[in-house]
């Protein structure tokens, strides 16, 4: 996210979150839709896609427009449909980038909406779940990265243990959209069946 700050009012209720689910391993968390429509969460959700950048998605809306429109209306807007629950996500526009095998690669972009929306509840969830990952994660969690992987392999491999394993799920993601059989399941954190989730990737072909 470069050097955007987090406001101390989000710092304040991700602090708090992340202090109970910390504290309460079998704490569910009830009431969390309000916060993500709140509107110092969505304002710093759109700075962060702000900083990230990024294409359009297939509404053809960019940070201009947005702007041009007016942010502050703009973010109005999309916490009174999230609020009215009358919020739907859009279509994602799909192009393809090259890969270094000569491949492509599919890649799938949200409008500006879609993710200030997905942003903003990354920063509400974010707290809760980090309380349950192990210390020894590094992929996709805030304040870490490859490289601390690397030395904390390094620092393993000098303790005498000299067994690594390499795995890779290939083209996962593409291949399982490729079959359709999705339950929602609840977290133990969540009090409601709020994600989706691929229970039996290959249950069956998609129809098309």
């Amino acid at each position: 996210m470069g050097n955007l700050s987090t406001p101390k009012s989000v710092q304040k209720l991700q602090s708090a979150l992340h202090a109970k689910a910390k504290t309460e391993a079998g704490y569910r968390f009830y009431a969390l839709y309000d916060k993500i429509y709140r509107e110092d969460i969505l304002a710093h959700a759109y700075a962060q896609c702000r900083t990230n950048k990024g294409a359009p998605g297939v509404d053809g809306q960019d940070f201009a427009d947005v702007e041009k429109y007016g942010v502050e209306r703009w973010l109005g807007e999309l916490a009174l449909a999230l609020r009215e629950e009358t919020y739907r996500p859009d279509p994602i526009r799909r192009v393809y980038i090259p890969k270094a095998n000569g491949k492509l690669r599919p890649l799938g972009i949200s409008t500006l909406r879609d993710r200030v929306c997905m942003t903003a509840a990354m920063l509400v969830l974010d707290p809760i779940f980090e309380a349950d990952l192990p210390p020894e994660l590094y992929a996709y969690r805030r304040g870490r990265n490859a490289q601390q992987a690397v030395t904390e392999g390094e620092e393993t491999l000098f303790y005498d243990h000299p067994d690594v394993v390499d795995a890779d799920l290939a083209d996962y993601l593409e291949r399982a959209s490729h079959y359709t059989r999705v339950v929602d399941c609840a977290s133990k954190r969540s009090g409601s069946a709020a994600g989706t989730c691929i229970l039996m990737p290959l249950a069956r072909p998609r129809l098309t």
